[in-house]
């Protein structure tokens, strides 16, 4: 990885750099998928994973990458991080300890960080112990999943997967601070790319032996390119609230008097509501795929899975709480409206301080539940129409949503350098001068 630091500085510049070193620790990410823990039997879990495209098992071993079905070190991927960073940001909003040490800054943020860290780490250890001791009393198809199972095969499994989560845990980290973009989505990006491929030939399969017609093929390219359509459409949207700055003297000079803008987004919480919505939703079907032959699974298996209408209700409805709930600890109208009365700033025709926070807030609000509405249409949508034609699209709208979302914010992250490393270049060319021709 050093290999692209070390270059000359006239070969790469900042931002080329920068873009091979993301590449890179997204390609040891990749070897990692496919370095399997001993002791279980990756065909019959290959196999078990061929039936579960289509529900939530499927859609978690899409965002690993194929590393659950492989039982890899990164079998756990970067869900328990997120669940970590989803309780830390809860916990800092009840807790006043948290909630103060977040106001300290930098400082703050990297003690509440390296409590993330360590809460990722317990939630590895006991996501990995369920996860081998579930393993262990499962088969399928009359085969055990487990060669060789035990104690000591639990616990090897068990710091197997805690070290390849914490390893993906400082990829993603080392990305977002060296690289370009966020490291962890780049990782739930990559590991959903790399399953593409595989789809694709496996439609092209179901084509050949006729059990996928053409018109099926063009109904999911026709919800595929929508979806992606409409992604991008609603993820650049954004209100543009007014905002003026009063007129203020300081000395014989007067500052302010312009017009901006404040921007809020249409969807102002990201992904982040519907792969929190599919965790919660992990259990029961979880429970339903494992255990299909008792009654419990054939309970679960009937009422949650994708596709009926109590799992979709479910879905949505997790889907619009957690958006409106990310986004009240995560947007701050009261800070927003202290700030603008701090440096004389005002919406036009609202009075500064407690009426322009109340403004905002009811913005916000109205904008958050249209994009709550669209979230739950591009998560849920897809599954219903294709239900409707009988065809498992695997590939399904919270993918398309992640893929769309995490390329786009890339895109402008780089975007934002190119345009830093324009003015540093056009600054370098002493270009400005001043009217007695120094700089």
């Amino acid at each position: 990885m050093n290999l692209v630091s070390s270059l000359p500085a006239g070969k790469l510049n900042h931002l080329q750099r920068k873009i091979l070193f993301t590449l890179g620790y997204l390609a040891v990410y990749r070897v990692g998928v496919h370095i399997p823990i001993p002791g279980v039997d990756t065909v019959a879990l290959a196999e078990f994973f061929d039936q579960q495209g289509g529900n939530l098992l499927g859609m978690f071993n899409m965002f690993s990458g194929g590393a659950l079905e492989r039982f890899s070190i990164f079998a756990l991927g970067v869900m328990p991080y997120i669940s970590a960073s989803i309780i830390s940001q809860l916990l800092t909003v009840v807790v006043p300890q948290l909630e103060a040490l977040s106001k300290e800054g930098d400082a703050g943020r990297k003690k509440i960080s390296q409590y993330t860290r360590y809460g990722t780490i317990v939630l590895a250890v006991i996501q990995g112990f369920m996860i081998a001791n579930t393993l262990e009393g499962s088969n399928f198809l009359g085969r055990s999943l487990v060669i060789s199972g035990g104690l000591g095969w639990k616990l090897n499994t068990t710091l197997s997967l805690t070290a390849g989560t914490a390893f993906v845990m400082w990829l993603g980290e080392q990305i977002t601070q060296r690289g370009v973009g966020n490291g962890i989505s780049l990782i739930i990006f990559a590991g959903i790319v790399a399953g593409l491929p595989g789809l694709i030939g496996s439609t092209y399969t179901q084509y050949t032996s006729a059990q996928l017609d053409l018109f099926r093929i063009v109904i999911i390219v026709f919800v595929v390119i929508a979806v992606v359509a409409g992604v991008v459409y609603v993820e650049q949207a954004a209100r543009q609230i007014p905002v003026q700055y009063a007129k203020r003297q300081v000395g014989r000079r007067i500052y302010g008097g312009q017009n901006t803008h404040l921007p809020v987004r249409v969807n102002p919480a990201g992904v982040i509501p519907p792969i929190f919505a599919s965790s919660m939703l992990q259990f029961p079907v979880t429970m339903g795929a494992l255990y299909p032959e008792s009654w419990m699974g054939d309970f679960l298996n009937s009422v949650f899975g994708p596709g009926e209408w109590l799992y979709n209700s479910v879905y949505v409805s997790l889907i619009i709480f957690f958006t409106f709930f990310y986004t009240s600890i995560t947007f701050k109208s009261d800070d927003i409206a202290e700030n603008l009365k701090k440096y004389g700033g005002f919406v036009p025709g609202i009075r500064p301080g407690g009426r322009t926070a109340e403004y905002i807030n009811r913005v916000v609000t109205r904008l958050v539940l249209w994009g709550s509405i669209y979230l739950s249409a591009v998560c849920v949508l897809p599954v219903i129409l294709t239900g409707k034609f009988s065809i498992q699209f695997f590939f399904g709208g919270t993918s398309l949503l992640i893929v769309v979302g995490v390329a786009l914010d890339t895109f402008r992250q780089i975007e934002s350098q190119r345009q830093s490393l324009r003015y540093d270049a056009f600054l370098k060319k002493n270009t400005i001068r001043s009217r007695g021709g120094r700089l």
